[in-house]
């Protein structure tokens, strides 16, 4: 009978938990806001924006990927992780919520920003409102729908009649909230240290037990609307979108038609061998694509200073 020996931990799970970070807090419409930094502020600024349901520490192996040449901020949303809940959500919210982390975070007068599932929505919400004043955005494993595919996933109270008013759900201990947690879409389970780590780091105690930070009624009222399309063309930043070629999220296949939109000129790919949640498969590769977009699009916006540089140096022979 043979036996398996145990596997070690990837390079990069113990690199991001060894990586410094400093975790802060500010207010945006009377709700705290969590949100945790890392790299020098005097670096060109990135935002990360965590999925549905999830919290700032679903990039932490990702983050210090791209804290060598970026200052990076990771938000808690409201609803979510240790940022406080609101009574009801909404797109304009949620994007003054980013923005206002951008400031407090020091990433500089035009941030990129960079989006995960429901936290690409998100970002399509903060380029709409704030896209004047960005360096661009990365929707990553989202994709924005026609109106006739578009799923409405908001609006529960009136499209489910579910109760706004339900309790969360108190586990006895960790050990058997741990048993319950799962990712959405499921996915093969590649790194188990990696996936407990990401589910601890979603509970907080509670008298009777522990339960998950997010709040269950955060999509009652929001509305996530059918005019994604719409504003998607309206945005005044640069745009790109990267997808897990294994992907299985509903809300990341339509990589073609926003393609189509952009007439080919939109950069969308796929990471090989990914799935939804990237982040604890590939981190490195995912790191590297984002920062492959972001320094490019840095390079654009300093192309007369850098032409003008090596002007100097052949004019000086």
């Amino acid at each position: 009978m043979s036996t398996t020996e145990p596997t070690s931990p990837p390079d990069w799970y113990t690199k991001g938990l060894n990586c410094p970070s400093a975790t802060s807090v500010i207010e945006v419409d009377g709700v705290p806001i969590s949100f945790e930094t890392w790299g020098d502020s005097s670096s060109p600024g990135v935002v990360l924006i965590h999925g549905s349901n999830a919290h700032k520490e679903w990039w932490r192996f990702v983050a210090p990927l791209l804290a060598d040449q970026f200052r990076v901020a990771a938000i808690d949303l409201s609803g979510n992780g240790d940022s406080g809940w609101r009574e009801r959500y909404s797109g304009a919210t949620f994007a003054k919520e980013v923005w206002e982390v951008c400031q407090a975070a020091h990433l500089g007068e035009r941030p990129l920003v960079v989006g995960h599932s429901f936290g690409g929505w998100v970002a399509l919400q903060t380029a709409y409102h704030y896209g004047s004043q960005l360096a661009g955005v990365i929707f990553n494993d989202f994709t924005v729908a026609p109106p006739e595919r578009c799923m409405e996933w908001g609006l529960r109270v009136e499209r489910e009649g579910v109760d706004p008013s339900r309790p969360t759900r108190v586990y006895p201990d960790v050990e058997t909230a741990m048993g319950r947690f799962r990712f959405i879409p499921e996915q093969p389970n590649r790194f188990p240290e990696v996936t407990d780590y990401i589910g601890r780091q979603g509970l907080r105690e509670v008298e009777g037990g522990v339960t998950w930070k997010f709040d269950p009624g955060m999509y009652d009222y929001l509305e996530m609307g059918k005019d994604q399309h719409l504003r998607f063309a309206t945005l005044a930043c640069r745009s790109a979108v990267v997808l897990g070629e294994l992907t299985e999220d509903e809300g990341a296949v339509e990589g073609d038609y926003m393609r189509s939109l952009c007439k080919g000129g939109l950069p969308v790919f796929e990471l090989p061998n990914c799935h939804h949640h990237m982040m604890f498969e590939e981190p490195v590769a995912l790191a590297m694509a984002f920062k492959g977009l972001m320094l490019n699009w840095l390079a654009e916006d300093n192309r007369p200073a850098m032409r003008g540089a090596l002007s100097a140096v052949l004019a000086d022979g």
